[in-house]
């Protein structure tokens, strides 16, 4: 198998499909492409092999005929562009999607980093209790002019593509804190592309490596 992926032995995400190999998983399935995965746990991120892969010790990366990446968003960009199925065809079609992957990234996961941040491992400090409330109204607004934008369309710009996949992979981790549950438009279109078969297939195969490290 020439394509192989890096996951979590044990994902701290608890089998919820939030690690970021589930993105890469995904687009696979989406694309159709066969794949192998090498899992690893934190001992090994920081290994000269895995160091070797990705300098700055995480996971996703992908292997890919010769070619190594790490982060998530260029190696779904990278694999939407080496089959049919995620990108248009159409040049401004095409760039759109583009588009909204960056979106995805750079607009509306930062804020939703810096909550996770700020409850899971400075829940202790004293200024948590003040910084939450302005870290969801940041939050809160970027969805509501998403939720806008998406409107009544089952997708963000036409039919299913990487920046449906993108956004969605960022949305779902909102669901933790309650913060999507109050967009009754981002709630459906993640919904929706759960349904979809290969998010299915991308969930169990991710999700059946968390239920085999407990053993």
């Amino acid at each position: 198998m020439s394509r192989v992926i890096t996951a979590f032995r044990a994902s701290p995400d608890r089998g919820r499909g939030l690690a970021r190999d589930m993105r890469v998983r995904w687009a696979l399935e989406e694309l159709g492409l066969d794949y192998a995965v090498c899992l690893v746990d934190f001992a090994e991120l920081r290994a000269p092999a895995h160091l070797a892969r990705n300098p700055f010790g995480q996971i996703p990366t992908l292997e890919d005929d010769g070619l190594v990446l790490f982060e998530s968003g260029a190696i779904v960009l990278h694999l939407a562009q080496s089959a049919k199925g995620l990108l248009p065809d159409q040049p401004h079609p095409r760039a759109r999607a583009i588009n909204w992957m960056f979106a995805a990234l750079n607009t509306l996961e930062p804020p939703i980093l810096e909550l996770e941040s700020a409850l899971l491992g400075e829940s202790d400090k004293a200024w948590t209790a003040e910084r939450r409330p302005l870290i969801e109204q940041r939050i809160d607004q970027r969805f509501a002019a998403l939720s806008t934008r998406l409107g009544a369309a089952p997708w963000i710009d036409g039919a299913f593509s990487v920046g449906d996949l993108m956004l969605v992979s960022v949305l779902i981790r909102a669901r933790g804190p309650g913060i999507l549950d109050r967009h009754p438009v981002l709630r459906d279109y993640v919904a929706r592309a759960e349904g979809r078969p290969a998010y299915q297939r991308a969930f169990a195969a991710q999700r059946a490596v968390y239920l085999a490290s407990r053993g």
